[in-house]
C-alpha cells in the first residue's frame, strides 16, 4: 500500500483510551469514541516496508493511533532528572590499573548498571561508518519477521504484541561466531558488508574485555563470564528514530531492560542535542528518569537481564527508554550490540553462579543466602520476552523464585 493512502487512513488526531494486552484486537477507540480496526492498521502499516521513515517522508503532521502511547506513559517524558553527566560514570581503560578498573566496573554495575567507557580501542573511523545509515530503499528487500534471518529490517519487533508502536526502524544483524563461515552474499550485502563485520567483531573484542573485568568484580577469575559463553553469540541492533511530528505522544523505544549479558551502545552526536530527545535510565530509588548524554567518542555499556540472573542480582539490568526524537528535521542513529550466548547453538541452562550462592563468599561482597532467579536457557528466556513485548513489565520477574 502506498505510503500516502496509509498516513491518510491512520491520520487520527486523538490519543487512545488505556489498552489493556489489546494489540491484536480486531476493533479499538479512539479518545473520542470512533471506533477503527488496529488490527487492520497494524497490517497496513506493516505491508508498506517503509517503517515510520517512509511515513515521515510522506509528510505525515500527526501521530498515528498505533503509535499513540497510554496517557500515563506520556505524562512523563520530559526528564525528571538533571544528574546524567554526574550519575552515569565514565570509566577510562587507558587511565587506572587494573584493580581500580574492577572496582570501577564493580562499583557502577552493581548500582547505576550503566557505564561510559573511553578509550575502548574501537577507531573512530569505524565508529562513524557505522553510525552512516542506509537508504530505506536499500533496506526494503530485507523488511521481514522472519528471526531465521541473518540481516532483516522491519519497524517495531513486537508491532503486533505491544500496547503502542514505537516511533522508529531497526536493522538487525546476527554477527557470526568466530568458528562460523562469513555470511554468504545473500545474506548480507556489499553496501553494509564490511562495516558490520569489522564493527562485530570490535564490539565484540571491547565485550570480551569487560566480561573480565565484571568476572573479577564477582571474585570469580577473569575467564570465567567469557567462558560460560556470555558473549558468544553477537547481534548488532541499528536503530533509526526519525524526527516525530508529535513527539510528546510516542515513544523511541517504550521502557524496557535487556534481554542479554550485556549491551555496548554507539549513539550519533545528535544524541545529545537536548532540543532531540534521547535515552534515558530510570536510577535506583528514583521515580522519574535521568538523561543519558553522550560522552564523545565513548561506548555506552549496560549490565543485561541474563548477567543480572547469573549474578544473582548482584549486578543490575536498569529499565530505560528513548523519547520520541524531537528534531524537525534530523533524524537520530544508534547501534546496539547485544552480547548474549550462541542463541542458535548453545543447550546452556543459565542460573545463578554457584560462587555466588549459599553461605560462602564470593569476592568481597558474600554469597547471597539462596538463589534468586530459577535457571533457564537463553531461548527459553528470549522466548518469553519477544512473547510479552516491550509492554513495561521486567521479563526477570517471570524468573524470579518466590
Amino acid at each position: 500500500m502506498p505510503a500516502y493512502v496509509l498516513t491518510n487512513r491512520l491520520d487520527l488526531t486523538t490519543p487512545l483510551l488505556p489498552l489493556a494486552d489489546t494489540a491484536m484486537s480486531t476493533s479499538e477507540q479512539a479518545a473520542d469514541g470512533a471506533a477503527y480496526d488496529r488490527l487492520s492498521e497494524l497490517k497496513a502499516f506493516d505491508d508498506t516496508m517503509a517503517g515510520v521513515k517512509g511515513l515521515v517522508d510522506s509528510g505525515i503532521t500527526t501521530v498515528p493511533a498505533i503509535f499513540r502511547h497510554h496517557h500515563h506513559h506520556h505524562h512523563s517524558i520530559i526528564s525528571s532528572g538533571s544528574g546524567g553527566a554526574t550519575t552515569i560514570p565514565v570509566i577510562d581503560l587507558s587511565a587506572a590499573s587494573s584493580p581500580d578498573l574492577v572496582a570501577q566496573v564493580k562499583s557502577a554495575a552493581e548500582t547505576v548498571g550503566f557505564f561510559h567507557l573511553a578509550n575502548h580501542g574501537i577507531p573512530s573511523e569505524l565508529l562513524a561508518e557505522m553510525l552512516s545509515s542506509e537508504p530505506t530503499e536499500s533496506k526494503r528487500p530485507y523488511y521481514t519477521r522472519d528471526p531465521n534471518r541473518r540481516l532483516r529490517f522491519n519497524s517495531n519487533l513486537d508491532l503486533f504484541q505491544s500496547p503502542a508502536a514505537n516511533w522508529r526502524d531497526t536493522l538487525f544483524f546476527s554477527a557470526p561466531s568466530p568458528d562460523e563461515p562469513p555470511p554468504r552474499r545473500d545474506e548480507l550485502p556489499h553496501a553494509v558488508r564490511h562495516v558490520m563485520l569489522e564493527y562485530a567483531a570490535a564490539a565484540r573484542a571491547v565485550a570480551g574485555t569487560v566480561l573480565g573485568l565484571m568476572s573479577e568484580a564477582l571474585g570469580l577469575p577473569r575467564g570465567h563470564l567469557a567462558g560460560i559463553g556470555c558473549a558468544d553469540g553477537v547481534s548488532l541492533v541499528c536503530n533509526y528514530y526519525p524526527p516525530c511530528p508529535e513527539p510528546e505522544l510516542t515513544m523511541g523505544c517504550s521502557a524496557h531492560s535487556d534481554p542479554s549479558f550485556l549491551t555496548v551502545l554507539l549513539r550519533d552526536a545528535h544524541d545529545e542535542a537536548p532540543e532531540a530527545g534521547g535515552l534515558q535510565v530510570r536510577l535506583a530509588g528514583g521515580e522519574g528518569w535521568v538523561d543519558v548524554p553522550v560522552v564523545p567518542g565513548a561506548l555506552l555499556v549496560n549490565v543485561g537481564d541474563l548477567l543480572q540472573l547469573v549474578s544473582n542480582g548482584r549486578f543490575r539490568s536498569v529499565e530505560h527508554r528513548v523519547v520520541a526524537n524531537r528534531s524537525r528535521d534530523k533524524a537520530r542513529v544508534s547501534v546496539a550490540c547485544f552480547c548474549n550466548a550462541d542463541i542458535a547453538r548453545s543447550t546452556r541452562v543459565y542460573g545463578p553462579i554457584p560462587e555466588l550462592v549459599g553461605s560462602g563468599s564470593a569476592g568481597d561482597g558474600g554469597g547471597a543466602a539462596r538463589p534468586v532467579y530459577r535457571s533457564v536457557t537463553v531461548p527459553e528466556f528470549l522466548a518469553h520476552y519477544d512473547k510479552k513485548g516491550l509492554d513495561g513489565r521486567p521479563a526477570l520477574d517471570h524468573f524470579r523464585l518466590h
